[in-house]
């Protein structure tokens, strides 16, 4: 459509096949039976749609009182904007002379969203986290996505979705090439009362964890001034969380060393090795 066209495209001249799919996988692992799955059928934006519902209906909410207003805010485990974004980028950027759909794979610590294809050779996956131009396989798609307002601004989403996890106080979401597909992954927060209660922390590791949830990550020198100790003391403190399973060390040694959470309750392959049993029991 000509850039001075400002009217929204035709809803029923936009279908997409095969249909994207979405599921809800029992604990953290892709395997039958799931707890619940659909196909999506009519037009992208239809598609689009159903799927965000979906996740939406399945994920918790909670439910904030009307002290501000006559509407009682929600809150979800993953940030609405986010999962939206995750699926509008699978349905622009997606390879459409596959035979595979784009599929939603909701688990108990996790969405996964997984598009058929690759990125653009210009792209790399490290390229995502920062400003990069918008490279769409399919230009009119994406352009009526933009028209309909699905898009905001092309080039922003995948960094918009660092941003509103972060903000959430959740880890920043994984970006991969697995299986002739990108799969987008955004991680809930995992690190509840209960898990957290089992594992014998201190109280500084309690409010490490809480700080890297506003901040993302810590390092050992904001360790030992939040908290007021030696280094040897940070240290321990922070390899305690390590050895556990809930941060991961980035960089061997100085300045740039810092702490964040490590992706999901998992060790090695996504999803596998739970640091307790709780995600393995929360199926949706």
């Amino acid at each position: 459509m000509p850039p001075c066209c400002s009217s929204a495209p035709r809803r029923s001249a936009f279908t997409a096949r095969p249909n994207p799919s979405a599921c809800g996988c029992h604990g953290t692992e892709y395997r039958q039976p799931f707890a619940s799955q659909q196909i999506y059928t009519g037009d992208l934006f239809e598609q689009l749609d159903q799927a965000r519902d979906f996740v939406l209906g399945k994920i918790d909410r909670a439910v904030g009182t009307r002290e501000a207003g006559p509407t009682a805010p929600a809150t979800y485990e993953l940030p609405p904007d986010a999962i939206a974004e995750a699926i509008v980028n699978a349905i622009a950027h997606r390879d459409y002379n596959s035979n595979a759909s784009v599929e939603v794979r909701l688990f108990a610590d996790r969405l996964e969203v997984w598009n058929p294809g690759t990125l653009p050779g210009t792209l790399t996956l490290e390229s995502l986290h920062r400003d990069h131009p918008s490279v769409p396989f399919n230009p009119l798609i994406a352009e009526s996505l933009y028209l309909a307002r699905y898009i905001e601004k092309a080039g922003s989403g995948t960094q918009r979705m660092i941003e509103l996890c972060l903000e959430a106080g959740l880890p920043e979401p994984d970006y991969e090439l697995r299986q002739g597909s990108f799969v987008l992954t955004l991680w809930k927060d995992w690190l509840t009362g209960k898990t957290l209660a089992g594992l014998d922390l201190n109280e500084r590791q309690l409010q490490a964890i809480a700080h890297i949830k506003r901040h993302g990550r810590i390092t050992n020198n904001e360790f030992q001034t939040a908290f007021v100790v030696a280094k040897r003391t940070a240290s321990l403190d922070l390899a305690g969380l390590v050895s556990v399973g809930l941060l991961e060390k980035v960089g061997s040694t100085g300045k740039g060393v810092f702490y964040r959470f490590a992706k999901g309750a998992s060790k090695g392959q996504k999803g596998q090795n739970s640091v307790d049993s709780q995600g393995a029991s929360n199926g949706q």
